[in-house]
C-alpha cells in the first residue's frame, strides 16, 4: 500500500470552523462549536483521505522567530475570542482521543512544522497533504505535496497542484511568496508595496519572476507611480518576502515515521463525543450507545397470581421500587412490570398481577417509605392507571443530580456505576435497542427489572452520604423531592388546548406563505422550490446577482445568517426570512403541537426534566413549551389555543421580573444595584445613565439598549467578543463597555473576583440553596481552560439560585393550592413565569396569593417582584 501523509494546520481549521459555525455550547455550558467543525473536517479527511500517516501541527505561541526580524508581524491581528482559545485544549483532547499525533514547537508557527514535515516526505518519495485555510502554505506544493485548501467555512475543499497553481496564478508555487512579498499579508501585518494588490502583483511576477528582479528592473516597470513605491518600499518588499517564507528546517524532533495512523477506536472516543455531547457524530461512527459489560449473576423471583400472598411479608419500610414502562413517553407509556428490593431479596412483579394483589396496589399507595429512580416519571405513569404512588422518600436519580450536576446521562445504569461502581446493562443490551417501544420479552424483564431495584438500592446506600458531605440533604428532601410531586400534579393536569383555533391558525398560516409564495416568485422573475437551498441560491445569486457570501458542498449556502447580511440589497430577501419563520411555525408548532393533543383529555401534557442543566433549570420535551417564539407575533399568537380546561376560568401569567440581576444584586452587595431595585428604577435605564454618564432624559434607545444587552450578559460571564457580536459593535467598544460597567458597579466586579479565588480553593461554587457546581479545571495550567472555568464560577451562583427560587416557589404554591383546597391549579413553568388556570370566583383571591408566595419564595436584600396578568387565553394573561 502506498504512504499517504496527511498534514492538518491545526490552528487554520479551528479558526475556520469557529467562525463557520454558530457558538455551540454543551450542558455545561463549554463552547464546542471549533471542536464540532474541527471533528467534522478530521473524519472527512479520515473517510475521504485515507491516511498510513497523520499529524495535526498547532502555533505554540504568539511570539515566534519572525518578530526578532519584524516586531510587528502579526501586529495587526485581534485577540483570539476566549470563546475559541479555550476550545484548542479541548481539540487537542479530541486527537488524543483518535490516537492522532499532534505537534507545536516554541518560538515556531504551524506553518514551519508543516514545511519541515513536508520536506521529510518530499525526501522519502511520500505523498503528503496539507489541509490548511490558509494561502502561504501554497507556496510547499510539488509534484509530491498537494494543498487541500478548506473554502467557505470548512464544508468545501479545493486541491492545489503544481497544475493548478499554474492555471490559477501563472506561476510555480516558489513564486506565491514573491506574490506576498509584493502584494503584502494584512492578516499577518506583512507590509508588502502600499497600493500594489493581488492583480498588480501578479502581473509584475509574470513580467519579471521575482521581487528581487522586480527591483532590479523597476524602471522597465509601466507607471511612474507605481515605481516610486517600489523604489520606496523594496527594503519592506524583501522584508515581506522573508516574513511570507515557511521555514523548512525548523529544529523539530519528530519523524514522519512517528505519524503512523492505525484509525481509531470507537469505545475511545465514545466517552470525548459524549463529553461535548456530539450524537450525530457518533451515530456517525457507529459507536455503540454504551459499552458491554459482563454482569454478576442475580437471584430473584417472579411473582405470580398463584404466590403473590407470599411475599406480603416483604413489603416494608425501605424497600426499593422499579417500575418498568415500555415507551419513553411515560404519558402514554405501558408498564412492564415492577421490581422491588427488600431486605436483600429481589422479585419481579409483572403488571397483569397488580390486578390480582390488592395488598401490593396497597403497598404502593401507603406511606411506608420507598427509594425509586425517578420518583415523576413512576408516579404520572402509575396516575395514568389509577394507581396513586405515595411514600417515596429518595429518588437516585435526582440525588445523584444533585451530586453530579455536570453529567450528561442520568440513566439508572449510568447513576449505579457513578455511585457505587453497580454494574447494570443498559434496556437497549437487554432488550435490543429500539426495540423496548415494540415488544419485551417477558423473561428478560424479570431479571433485568429485578435488578433495577437491586441497583437502586445500592445506590441510594452511597448517594445519601454523599448528600450529607455536601451539604444537600435540605436541598433534596425540601426542595427537589417535593417539587417532583408538584411536577407531577402539573404534568397529568395538562393544558387545555382549543384545537379549532389552532387549526384556524394554521389555515391563515398557510395563505400568508401562499401570499409570500406568489410574491416572491415574482420578484424572482419565475416559480422555483423556495424550500431548495440550491434552487433559491440559483435564483438568487446566479439570476438576481445577490454577492454568495458562502457556498456549500451543493451549491450557495442561503442560511439565515446569510440571509441576514444580505438585508436591504433585494426585497425578495424579508420576505423569504418571513416565509422561513411562518413556515416554521405551521409545521413544528401548529402541526406539531396538534400531534400532541392527547386525545382522551383533550390537553397537551408536556414532560419536565428535572435533572438536565447544571445551573438547576428545569426544561420541557414532549412538547417544549418553554420555547414557543414570541418574537414574531403570528408566533406570540399560538399562545391564543392555549386555554383554561373549565368554561368560564381564565389563565393566570406570573413573571418574575430581572430575577437574575436581582440575585447578583443580593449575592455581590452591589450598592448602585440594590438601590436600582429599592427605587424600583427601570433597571436598563439606570444602567445607562450610571455608565454614560447621563440623565434619564439623555438616555437614548440605543444606550438603553447597550445597558441590557451588558446587565444580561454579565450574568453569563459575557466576553468582550460575545457582546460584540450581539450589539455589532468592535471588540474594542465593547471592552470599554464592560470596563465602563465595572468601574460603576464595583459591588458586581468584586463579587466576580472573590467568587473566582473561593473556586479555586473549593473547586465548586454553590447557589444561596447550597446547589453545587464543580469546577475541577478551575486551577489548570491551561489559560483557556482556566477562564472557562473562571466564567461558569461567575455566573453559576446566579443562574442557579434564580433557578432555586421559583421550584421553591412551585412547592410553595403546590403546597398552598392544597391547604386553601383551591379549585385553581398550576399548569406550566416557562423560565421565570409560572402559569395557572383560575375559576373566576378565585382570582383577586390567586392574584394575592401567587404574588405573596413567588415574591416571598426566598429572602433578599432587594425585593422579588412579579408581573401579575390573566385573560381568556395564554395569550391575553401576557
Amino acid at each position: 500500500m502506498n504512504n499517504k501523509f496527511i498534514i492538518i494546520d491545526g490552528n487554520s481549521i479551528a479558526n475556520r470552523a469557529f467562525y463557520a459555525l454558530p457558538l455551540l455550547s454543551n450542558a455545561n455550558g463549554l463552547h464546542t462549536n471549533a471542536v464540532f467543525g474541527f471533528t467534522t473536517m478530521l473524519l472527512k479527511v479520515i473517510e475521504e483521505m485515507k491516511p498510513t500517516h497523520l499529524l495535526v501541527a498547532f502555533d505554540a505561541g504568539k511570539i515566534v522567530f519572525r518578530h526578532q526580524e519584524y516586531k510587528d508581524y502579526k501586529g495587526g491581528r485581534q485577540k483570539t475570542p476566549g470563546e475559541l482559545s479555550e476550545q484548542f485544549p479541548y481539540i487537542r483532547e479530541l486527537l488524543d482521543a483518535f490516537d492522532i499525533r499532534h505537534f507545536e514547537l516554541e518560538g515556531y508557527e504551524a506553518d514551519d512544522i508543516i514545511g519541515t514535515m513536508t520536506k521529510q516526505a518530499e525526501q522519502r518519495k511520500i505523498s503528503a497533504v496539507i489541509v490548511t485555510g490558509d494561502k502561504d502554505m501554497l507556496q510547499l506544493v510539488s509534484p509530491n505535496v498537494h494543498v487541500a485548501l478548506t473554502r467557505k467555512g470548512i464544508s468545501e475543499i479545493e486541491w492545489y497542484t503544481p497544475e493548478s497553481i499554474q492555471e490559477k496564478y501563472g506561476l510555480v508555487p516558489a513564486q506565491i511568496i514573491d506574490l506576498k512579498g509584493l502584494m503584502g499579508d494584512a492578516s499577518d501585518n506583512i507590509p508588502g508595496i502600499p497600493g500594489v494588490g493581488e492583480k498588480t502583483a501578479l502581473k509584475l511576477l509574470h513580467e519579471f519572476g521575482s521581487v528581487e528582479n522586480v527591483l532590479e528592473h523597476v524602471e522597465q516597470v509601466s507607471g511612474k507611480k507605481l515605481q516610486e513605491k517600489i523604489r520606496e518600499n523594496r527594503e519592506d518588499a524583501i522584508k515581506s518576502k522573508e516574513l511570507a517564507t515557511i521555514l523548512r528546517s525548523a529544529p523539530i524532533e519528530i519523524e514522519i515515521e512517528e505519524t503512523v495512523y492505525h484509525g481509531f477506536k470507537e469505545e475511545k472516543i465514545y466517552n470525548t463525543f459524549k463529553k461535548f455531547e456530539f450524537k450525530s457524530l457518533y451515530d456517525r461512527v457507529c459507536v455503540p450507545q454504551e459499552l458491554q459489560q459482563e454482569v454478576e449473576e442475580l437471584e430473584y423471583t417472579t411473582v405470580t397470581e398463584d404466590n403473590c400472598n407470599q411475599f406480603e411479608q416483604f413489603l416494608l419500610n425501605g424497600c426499593a421500587l422499579h417500575v418498568e414502562l415500555k415507551g419513553d413517553n411515560y404519558h402514554r407509556a405501558e408498564i412492564v412490570g415492577f421490581g422491588v428490593e427488600s431486605n436483600g431479596n429481589c422479585f419481579y412483579i409483572p403488571f397483569e398481577v397488580l390486578s390480582q394483589w390488592p395488598s401490593f396496589t396497597h403497598w404502593l399507595e401507603n406511606e411506608n417509605d420507598k427509594i425509586i429512580y425517578d420518583l415523576k416519571r413512576a408516579m404520572v405513569a402509575l396516575r395514568w392507571h389509577q394507581v396513586e404512588l405515595k411514600g417515596v422518600r429518595d429518588d437516585v436519580m435526582l440525588a445523584s443530580y444533585l451530586v453530579n450536576p455536570t453529567e450528561t446521562d442520568f440513566g439508572l445504569s449510568e447513576v449505579a456505576r457513578r455511585a457505587c461502581g453497580f454494574v447494570l446493562a443498559t434496556d437497549d443490551h437487554v432488550y435490543g435497542k429500539g426495540t423496548k417501544s415494540l415488544t419485551i420479552d417477558p423473561g428478560l424483564a424479570a431479571e433485568h427489572v429485578s435488578r433495577k431495584a437491586l441497583a437502586i438500592k445500592k445506590s441510594w446506600d452511597s448517594l445519601q452520604e454523599q448528600l450529607k458531605e455536601r451539604d444537600m440533604e435540605s436541598l433534596f428532601h425540601d426542595l427537589e423531592m417535593p417539587l417532583a410531586a408538584v411536577l407531577v400534579d402539573m404534568e397529568f393536569t395538562g393544558i387545555g388546548v382549543d384545537s379549532q383555533k389552532l387549526q384556524k391558525m394554521g389555515e391563515e398560516l398557510e395563505i400568508k406563505l401562499s401570499f409570500l409564495t406568489k410574491e416572491i416568485y415574482q420578484l424572482a422573475g419565475e416559480e422555483f422550490n423556495i424550500n431548495s437551498p440550491k434552487q433559491l441560491g440559483e435564483i438568487l445569486f446566479d439570476k438576481l446577482g445577490l454577492p454568495p457570501l458562502k457556498k456549500t458542498k451543493t451549491g450557495y449556502s442561503t442560511n439565515a445568517e446569510v440571509l441576514e447580511k444580505l438585508q436591504g440589497m433585494h426585497e425578495i430577501i424579508p420576505r423569504i426570512l418571513h416565509f422561513r419563520q411562518l413556515g416554521k411555525l405551521h409545521s413544528t408548532y401548529i402541526e406539531g403541537l396538534m400531534k400532541e393533543i392527547n386525545p382522551k383529555t383533550g390537553k397537551i401534557h408536556t414532560s419536565y426534566n428535572q435533572a438536565t442543566t447544571a445551573t438547576g433549570r428545569l426544561s420541557s420535551t414532549e412538547p417544549n413549551l418553554q420555547n414557543i417564539p414570541i418574537r414574531l407575533e403570528e408566533g406570540r399568537k399560538i399562545r391564543e389555543a392555549f386555554v383554561p380546561s373549565q368554561e368560564n376560568w381564565l389563565i393566570l401569567s406570573a413573571d418574575y421580573s430581572q430575577i437574575e440581576l436581582r440575585v447578583l444584586a443580593h449575592i455581590a452587595g452591589d450598592e448602585n444595584l440594590k438601590e436600582a431595585f429599592h427605587m424600583n428604577a427601570d433597571i436598563h435605564t439606570k444602567t445607562a445613565m450610571d455608565v454614560f454618564g447621563v440623565p434619564r432624559e439623555q438616555v437614548t434607545s440605543d444606550m438603553r439598549r447597550q445597558a441590557k444587552a451588558v446587565n444580561f450578559g454579565i450574568v453569563y460571564g459575557i466576553s468582550d467578543y460575545g457582546l460584540s457580536q450581539n450589539l455589532n459593535i468592535t471588540r474594542k467598544e465593547a471592552a470599554q463597555f464592560i470596563d465602563r460597567y465595572f468601574s460603576v458597579f464595583q459591588g458586581v466586579k468584586q463579587y466576580m473576583e472573590d467568587i473566582v479565588k473561593k473556586a479555586r480553593r473549593d473547586s465548586f461554587v454553590t447557589t444561596l440553596l447550597h446547589r453545587r457546581r464543580y469546577l475541577p479545571e478551575i486551577n489548570h495550567s491551561n489559560f483557556n481552560i482556566r477562564s472557562f472555568a473562571e466564567r461558569t464560577a461567575m455566573n453559576t451562583p446566579i443562574q442557579g439560585t434564580a433557578a432555586d427560587i421559583i421550584k421553591l416557589a412551585m412547592v410553595d404554591m403546590g403546597r398552598v393550592l392544597k391547604e386553601k383546597n383551591m379549585k385553581s391549579r398550576m399548569l406550566l413553568q416557562v423560565h421565570d413565569e409560572l402559569l395557572f388556570e383560575v375559576s373566576a370566583d378565585e382570582l383577586e383571591e390567586m392574584m394575592n396569593i401567587v404574588s405573596e408566595v413567588m415574591e416571598n419564595a426566598l429572602a433578599l436584600d432587594v425585593p422579588l417582584k412579579v408581573d401579575v396578568h390573566y385573560g381568556p387565553t395564554w395569550y391575553e394573561a401576557k
